[in-house]
């Protein structure tokens, strides 16, 4: 067993890798689950239109929708759907390819959000 300047336990050949944060083997670590469970954003919607540093394409951006990581993808996915287009969920910021802000604003609200727009 080898021990770290800091005195905490690097690895150990009956639990493996441990984890830093709750000093728990990584297989046991109860850092990841509270960390999923928690979700993002105050609770605000706020949906905005970007072009900067994009080539001149204009993207829909949708932010601090209180969902965890699969329910945002879903989300994304309704919201590409509903505007049919391409785009991505990134760092749980909702992009939708093209300035579609009336048409998300429309479908959040459909499906329980209270968005509000954001920017020029």
């Amino acid at each position: 067993m080898k021990r770290s300047s800091t005195g905490g336990l690097v690895y150990s050949t009956d639990g493996g890798r441990m984890c830093p944060d709750c000093r728990h083997p990584r297989s046991d670590c109860t850092c990841k689950a509270t960390a999923k469970a928690a979700p993002v954003g105050d609770g605000v919607v706020r949906v905005s239109r970007q072009s900067k540093g994009r080539g001149g394409k204009t993207v829909t951006l949708v932010k601090g929708v209180a969902l965890d990581a699969v329910a945002l993808a879903a989300l994304g996915k309704q919201l590409r759907t509903a505007c049919g287009t391409g785009g991505t969920v990134k760092d749980g910021v909702i992009e939708v390819q093209g300035d579609h802000c009336e048409l998300v604003m429309q479908t959040l609200e459909k499906l329980g959000h209270k968005p509000k727009r954001a920017g020029g």
